[in-house]
C-alpha cells in the first residue's frame, strides 16, 4: 500500500471509478464466496475509499497462470493518443494530475510526446513502451536519423533514455536540429553612425587627394630647384665642414633631399618628419663627434662625402 502503483490506483479510483472489473473464481459450488484471481490491489484501494462493491468477471476455469501476464497493456504512443483524446473532449490537465497520481509537468510531456517526431518513427514505437525523455532526445535529430535510431534501439530490445542518448552523441551536426552553424559576426556599433563615419574618412582622403594634386608641380618644381641649390652647396667642403661640425642634424637633412630620387619618397620623408619621434630618431642615428674629430678624421669625411 506504500507503492507508488498504489497510489495511482487509489487516484485513478477515487476520480474516475474502477475501469477494469476484478477477476474471480468459485473454488467450489457449495462455497458461499469468490476467490480472488486479479485484481488485489483494487480491492485494497476499494478498502481504502469504503466502497463495499465492485463490478468483477467470473473464470470458468480454474487456470494456475497469472491474469496480468496475459493482459496487453498501453503502449506509450496509445496512452498518448488517449491523453490527447481526453483533452479534446474537455477533460482538464487538474483532472488528469489528480487520476494519474502525477505532476503537471508529467501529464505535459506525456502529451507532447510525439512533437518533432516524424510519422514513421511513430509507426516503429507505436507497440512499444518507453519514458517521454527518449523522444525529447529523438526530437534532436532530423527525420531520416529519428528513423535509424529507432531501428537500432528496437532491434537491440532497448529503447531507454541512456541508449537514445548513446545515438544522439554521434549524430552529426548536419542531422541534428539543434545545431546552428556559426553566424558572420556583427559589426559593433550603430550601422548608420559607421555609415557617416566612413563618409566622412572619404571626404578626407578625397581633399587630400584634391590638394596633393594641385601642389604637385609647384612642389616638384620646388624640390628640384632645393635639390640642385644644396648639391652645387654640399660641392664646397668648406661649407660642408662647416655644416657637419656645427649642425650634424641640419646636414643630416641636407643628405635625404639630395638623396630623393622622386615625389613620392619627398612625401614618405615629410610624413615621417610629422611623427612624434622622427627628428629624435634622425638625431639618434648620426654619432655624436667632437669639433677636432670631425675635422681631422679622413675616413668619416669619406662616409659623410
Amino acid at each position: 500500500m506504500t507503492t507508488r502503483k498504489f497510489k495511482q490506483i487509489l487516484s485513478s479510483i477515487r476520480e474516475i471509478g474502477l475501469i477494469e472489473p476484478l477477476s474471480v473464481i468459485k473454488p467450489d459450488a457449495d462455497a458461499a464466496g469468490f476467490l480472488l484471481l486479479d485484481g488485489n490491489l483494487r480491492v485494497l484501494a476499494l478498502k481504502e475509499l469504503g466502497q463495499d462493491t465492485a463490478p468483477f468477471l467470473i473464470a470458468q476455469e480454474f487456470e494456475t497462470y497469472t491474469y496480468n501476464h496475459r493482459i496487453n497493456r498501453l503502449s506509450t504512443v496509445q496512452e498518448h493518443y488517449m491523453l490527447r483524446r481526453a483533452i479534446d473532449k474537455g477533460v482538464s490537465k487538474e483532472r488528469l494530475v489528480r487520476a494519474f497520481n502525477v505532476n503537471l509537468s508529467t501529464i505535459n510531456s506525456r502529451i507532447n510526446l510525439l512533437h518533432g517526431i516524424c510519422p514513421k518513427a511513430v509507426e516503429l514505437l507505436q507497440d512499444h513502451q518507453f519514458t517521454p525523455d527518449v523522444t525529447r532526445h529523438l526530437r534532436k535529430m532530423k527525420a531520416a536519423q529519428q528513423i535509424e535510431a529507432v531501428e537500432l534501439m528496437i532491434a537491440a530490445n532497448t529503447i531507454t533514455v541512456a541508449h537514445a542518448d548513446a545515438l544522439l552523441k554521434p549524430t552529426p551536426p548536419e542531422q541534428r536540429t539543434d545545431y546552428k552553424p556559426p553566424q558572420p559576426e556583427q559589426p559593433k556599433g550603430d550601422p548608420l553612425e559607421q555609415i557617416v563615419k566612413l563618409e566622412r574618412e572619404m571626404n578626407q582622403v578625397q581633399e587630400k587627394y584634391k590638394h596633393a594634386e594641385k601642389n604637385y608641380g609647384s612642389e616638384l618644381l620646388n624640390l628640384v630647384v632645393a635639390k640642385g641649390y644644396l648639391k652645387k652647396l654640399m660641392e664646397n667642403e668648406a661649407v660642408w665642414s662647416y655644416v657637419a661640425r656645427h649642425a650634424p642634424e641640419i646636414l643630416e637633412q641636407f643628405e635625404l633631399v639630395l638623396n630623393t630620387v622622386s615625389m613620392e619618397e619627398a612625401v614618405e620623408l615629410a610624413e615621417r618628419e610629422e611623427g612624434p619621434s622622427g627628428t629624435a630618431s634622425a638625431a639618434q642615428a648620426q654619432p655624436k663627434q667632437d669639433d677636432s674629430d670631425a675635422a681631422s678624421d679622413p675616413s668619416i669625411d669619406g662616409q659623410l662625402g
